[in-house]
């Protein structure tokens, strides 16, 4: 059941591309303009990289978020998927999995055009991708539970933004630290098993946590 809706959220997603490529466009244009406005200096650039890629990919994500469970509560899918035999948390598992395909990993895949537009030498790429490979997951996961809570309200855009970037603090806090950090030739594996703990705990907890929040939005 997991990898059929995996499968499902995908091949709709393909179908209006539109809405996939939006984030990363928008996440290469944070990117590619803040070298331009502040100066191609690279000392400066690599002090203000960290905060400048994760900001990005926050607001990315927050602006895909919102149709992870939209489209299926308009056209009253979402009422159907509660209804099936499998457990809710699996069913909203593989629509977050699917989500982050869909915008957390091609940001993994950025990663390197980021490091260059950011003079960001090697050590600190490799953290900046160890980062979004641990930190994306989670702003999906816990971005998930601020969707199922507003899915049903009209513009509940700013109210999502406001149930989910409190959660998403640690998470860039964390994140822009370790690359700082690999900047400075210092470990960061403390870092990394902050996030990584992160991701474990939001993974086992958020999808009941959302699905609570969809039979809630659904009554």
């Amino acid at each position: 059941m997991l990898w059929r809706v995996i499968r499902r959220e995908l091949q709709i997603a393909f179908r209006s591309r539109a809405e996939v490529i939006n984030p990363l466009w928008f996440f290469l244009i944070v990117i590619t303009l803040f070298p331009l406005g502040i100066g191609p200096e690279p000392q400066l650039l690599r002090r203000i990289a960290p905060g400048i890629v994760w900001v990005a990919a926050l607001l990315s994500s927050l602006l895909a978020l919102e149709r992870l469970f939209r489209d299926d509560f308009i056209d009253g899918a979402l009422e159907q998927l509660v209804l099936l035999p499998a457990p809710l948390p699996i069913i909203v598992s593989g629509k977050i999995i699917a989500h982050w395909l869909l915008t957390g990993l091609p940001l993994l895949l950025l990663s390197p055009l980021a490091a260059l537009l950011l003079s960001l030498d090697v050590a600190s790429w490799r953290a900046l991708a160890l980062t979004l490979l641990l930190g994306t997951p989670t702003l999906s996961f816990l971005g998930a539970i601020g969707v199922a809570l507003t899915v049903g309200l009209r513009r509940g855009g700013v109210l999502l933004s406001l149930l989910v970037l409190p959660l998403a603090v640690p998470v860039l806090i964390f994140a822009s630290a370790a690359i700082d950090a690999a900047g400075m030739g210092l470990d960061i594996s403390g870092y990394l098993a902050i996030l990584a703990a992160m991701l474990v705990t939001s993974a086992a907890l958020a999808p009941f946590a959302t699905a609570a929040a969809l039979r809630i939005s659904l009554h």
